[in-house]
């Protein structure tokens, strides 16, 4: 038998209520309800002749990890200092490196993001081995000193290094 329709809106109101304590929501009615999909990509060049890609038009990450922005400006600061080697002192070497040094933080990213949403996030299908195991891995990392501080060096994003 299916939840009656003011039922489930009353459910998802009191949810998100108790999430924001100190506030009154208002609550209105709610018109869409979306499972999004969390999509990963990176392009298989960043660079061809003298074009050159960046942020989410070289790659994008799900959300989860937060690394969509850090990654995006870490492109444009490498890109800069490439471009303005080329440019101004009419050496190519930093523009012909941008695509290796480019990918090596996005596949470090690309990988932290993964890792943060198979382990936050259930998937439909998930049995309670799936949510146990998760539950697990979930409490490595919280329950390590270092499992913490790869979470947090991971998260908030490695330094960009601009090479010289």
């Amino acid at each position: 038998m299916s939840t009656p329709r003011r039922t489930r809106r009353s459910k998802l109101w009191e949810i998100l209520q108790s999430r924001v304590p100190g506030t009154t929501l208002h609550e209105g009615p709610i018109f869409q309800r979306d499972v999004l999909q969390f999509r990963s990509f990176v392009a298989r060049e960043l660079r061809r002749g003298r074009a050159v890609l960046v942020g989410d038009a070289a790659h994008t990450v799900p959300p989860t990890g937060a690394k969509g922005m850090n990654l995006a400006i870490a492109d444009v600061l490498l890109l800069e200092g490439a471009l303005r080697a080329f440019l101004l002192e009419d050496d190519a070497r930093l523009l012909d490196g941008y695509e290796e040094a480019a990918l090596h933080r996005i596949w470090k990213a690309q990988n932290f993001s993964w890792w943060m949403t198979s382990m936050l996030h259930q998937t439909p299908d998930a049995s309670d081995f799936d949510r146990m195991r998760q539950l697990g891995e979930l409490r490595s990392v919280t329950d390590s000193r270092a499992g913490r501080t790869y979470l947090a060096e991971a998260y908030t994003g490695w330094p960009v290094e601009l090479p010289r």
